[in-house]
């Protein structure tokens, strides 16, 4: 469906064809609707919830964490879920319990958060960066065998900003080469690859329950997996209270009493009391904001520059949580408009809109080329490597270059259609008047796409 200005009513189109607020005609958006964005919801049960563990003096316990983790296991279709203190512990744990040890290596995207691959180094590992593909902004599954060695033992694949990654091509790839898969499903919460839920194709999920996350219980991760050898492991790992219960591997008994990770990784009861409430609403929740991120997008379908980041309502699959949500700008079909000018004309116009993503290249940190974390003489990347698999400037040129090809989109947490209609409108007012844009336009900075630091190999 292409872009009809005419078929917007009257006072609506009139509004799109206003001057531009940064040129100093009239907001789109003069009084924000901040029932929208409102998140999380705190209501009297997740208090009553909070309270009885505070009454009990049972902060430190796990009664309360081993009820959360059997309600979130049923939730995922999982035989087993663990509960961690953060998402980053979760992942951490994830990659010990599927084997990854010294001189492995694990590939994974380079546009992700730093936890979805900086805690390889602390089991000695070295991460191998993948280019990720412009239109799910996700891992290119295409990508992958090119980057494999002897010494791959994973894949940590992020669905990033929600968008479900090709799920069919990695697991493809992976029983090929016999390599575990790792899902981060710390964007995407309920969301659904062509039916299957994410973070139960592969061997083992991690996710993230931080405040800013769909799925907020404050500060918590969850670990979840159908692998009864995967779950012995993380409990070993970092639960050190509960390893003295029925471990089925072997390997593991002698070890009992002591954390084998040298960690504490346990999830805060107050957490899993919020988490059991979250549980209990979550997916009736997550249908409104579906249909409010979907309606936006609907309505501004076939404007030129702006494109959904979005799965097809017809392929099975859903966004998750649509976690930072952003959107495809094609500079191009603006004249070739920045960008950053684009966002900041949205952003006069009342709307909270900044360009390039929230995560930047990863292979283009020295912490990946230089860092010698724990004083092996050599970068931590190279401490136990077999080879040398520091990518260079050039190499991953969709990560390289993406910043300057997304912006960010309001973050619907409840369904307004008129609301959303006014949000939508007001990125249309832009385009409809980029052309008034074009002069005062000093294009993008290089911290779109780059990292602030030291000149890089």
């Amino acid at each position: 469906m292409g872009w009809k200005p005419s078929e917007i009513p009257t006072e609506r189109r009139r509004n799109c064809m206003s001057q531009l607020a940064i040129l100093g005609g009239p907001k789109a958006i003069s009084s924000p609707s901040p029932n929208l964005f409102r998140w999380s919801e705190v209501t009297s049960e997740h208090e009553d919830a909070v309270l009885d563990v505070l009454r009990r003096g049972a902060m430190s316990g796990t009664d309360v964490t081993r009820q959360f983790e059997r309600e979130y296991a049923a939730w995922q279709g999982q035989t087993y879920a663990v509960g961690f203190n953060t998402g980053t512990a979760a992942l951490h744990t994830a990659m010990w319990a599927v084997g990854v040890r010294a001189g492995d290596e694990v590939l994974c995207q380079s546009i992700t958060y730093w936890a979805s691959i900086l805690p390889v180094y602390s089991l000695g590992a070295t991460p191998v960066f993948i280019d990720i593909e412009h239109t799910s902004l996700c891992i290119d599954p295409d990508l992958l065998e090119a980057r494999i060695g002897p010494r791959t033992r994973a894949i940590v694949v992020t669905h990033n900003m929600g968008y479900p990654t090709d799920m069919d091509r990695v697991m493809a790839v992976a029983q090929r080469h016999g390599l575990k898969v790792i899902e981060d499903v710390s964007h995407a919460h309920g969301g659904f690859f062509k039916g299957r839920r994410l973070g139960t194709i592969g061997d083992v999920a991690a996710f993230s329950c931080m405040s800013g996350k769909s799925f907020p219980i404050g500060e918590g991760g969850m670990l979840t997996t159908d692998d009864a050898q995967i779950h012995d492991r993380a409990i070993a790992f970092a639960h050190y209270e509960r390893f003295d219960e029925t471990i089925e591997e072997p390997d593991l008994a002698p070890y009992r009493g002591l954390p084998m990770g040298g960690t504490k990784y346990r999830m805060h009861q107050m957490s899993s009391a919020v988490g059991r409430v979250q549980l209990r609403n979550y997916d009736q929740r997550m249908d409104g904001i579906q249909r409010a991120m979907n309606e936006f997008w609907d309505l501004l379908e076939g404007v030129p520059g702006m494109h959904a980041h979005r799965v097809s309502p017809t392929s099975g699959s859903t966004m998750g949580g649509w976690y930072n949500p952003k959107g495809l700008f094609a500079p191009e079909e603006l004249g070739g408009l920045s960008v950053t000018r684009f966002c900041q004309a949205v952003k006069a116009e009342g709307i909270d809109c900044r360009p390039g993503l929230v995560y930047k290249p990863l292979h283009l940190h020295p912490l990946f080329h230089t860092a010698d974390i724990y004083g092996h003489g050599k970068p931590t990347r190279l401490a136990f490597a077999s080879r040398d698999v520091r990518e260079r400037r050039g190499d991953l040129p969709v990560a390289e270059n993406i910043g300057k090809h997304v912006y960010g989109i309001p973050w619907f947490r409840s369904y307004d259609r008129e609301a959303i209609a006014r949000y939508a409108d007001a990125f249309r007012k832009v385009v409809a008047n980029h052309g008034e844009l074009l002069a005062g336009d000093t294009g993008d900075a290089p911290s779109l796409a780059d990292w602030q630091n030291e000149p890089l190999i």
